[in-house]
């Protein structure tokens, strides 16, 4: 009798203790990830999108596009309607060329004219009428010259508005293409192929998850203990009874207290109000979103 009162002694303490090491933890929590929506950015039907839940992505990289043949079509036309107004501007230095080739000719019959009457052979007043010519030449190309850059300039203004709507339309037929913006992993497939795509349609959620994020909760008491860029020791289930042990760094501190979430404990057996922390874990494969996991302070 009294051996079994030992052996049950025994058997006691050895589970205390290993009910003590399981507990012995500073904090618990659940790995989440950074999760991005990609949402569609023009309108019309996805006629190709070429990726499954789980496929990992890399930045930059094209997955698909959506219908562009009118947003072009309407690109055609307003580069049509640019040209045939560029067309009415008037070419000024082959309207002034006229003007121009008088103005010179008169010069040259000024100079003659002045060499004749250097020699008796003309009058001042034939000289005057070719000066007077000239400037009357000279005032009608500036009034000219004047007339078409005030027309060219008009032409301009009024084409373009037409250029930004161009513009507006390159953009459009870039954003149709679907281009994934971040690496990481699919999440969830919102739409397919030949469906009808809305500016802000959701097409997919992706994730990097080669960092992952335990966010966990401290109590009031643990608070003065922790501080930004604090390592850790973050603890997994290895599926038999122990666990696997990763270093983290503690990214966030939440600066207002709130209740205790009912799936979570602490080390203080769910004190009535914790801190919620951030916990940077580098992930090789192990971790996954919803994940369980404990963290020790070192």
């Amino acid at each position: 009798m009294k051996n079994i009162q030992i052996i049950l002694g025994v058997g006691l303490l050895f589970f205390i203790s290993c009910k003590n090491d399981k507990n012995s933890f500073d904090a618990s929590g659940s790995f989440e990830a950074i999760e991005t929506i990609i949402s569609a950015e023009s309108n019309g039907t996805i006629k190709e999108f070429n990726l499954d839940e789980g496929d990992v992505l890399s930045a930059g990289e094209r997955i698909g596009y959506i219908d562009t043949v009118q947003t072009y079509l309407k690109k055609r036309q307003l580069e049509a309607q640019v040209g045939a107004g560029l067309s009415r501007k008037p070419n000024i230095p082959v309207q002034l060329s006229a003007l121009k080739e008088q103005i010179n000719h008169l010069e040259k019959e000024k100079l003659r004219t002045q060499n004749l009457i250097a020699g008796d052979a003309a009058t001042p007043k034939q000289l005057d009428d070719i000066e007077a010519q000239i400037k009357l030449l000279q005032r009608q190309l500036e009034a000219q010259q004047s007339s078409l850059s005030i027309s060219n300039q008009s032409i301009g203004k009024e084409v373009v508005p037409l250029e930004v709507q161009i513009y507006q339309l390159d953009d459009q037929l870039q954003k149709s293409k679907i281009i994934n913006p971040i690496q990481g992993t699919v999440l969830t497939k919102y739409a397919e192929a030949n469906e009808a795509a809305t500016i802000g349609k959701p097409l997919y959620k992706i994730a990097d998850l080669s960092n992952m994020i335990l966010r966990c909760y401290i109590t009031g008491s643990q608070l003065p203990n922790v501080k930004l860029n604090q390592k850790v020791n973050v603890l997994t289930d290895d599926g038999n009874g122990g666990y696997i042990t990763t270093e983290g760094i503690i990214t966030w501190i939440n600066d207002k207290a709130e209740f205790t979430p009912k799936t979570i404990q602490t080390k203080d057996e769910r004190a009535n109000q914790v801190y919620a922390i951030k916990v940077k874990v580098k992930n090789d494969g192990r971790y996954k979103i919803g994940m369980y996991g404990e963290i020790k302070f070192i």
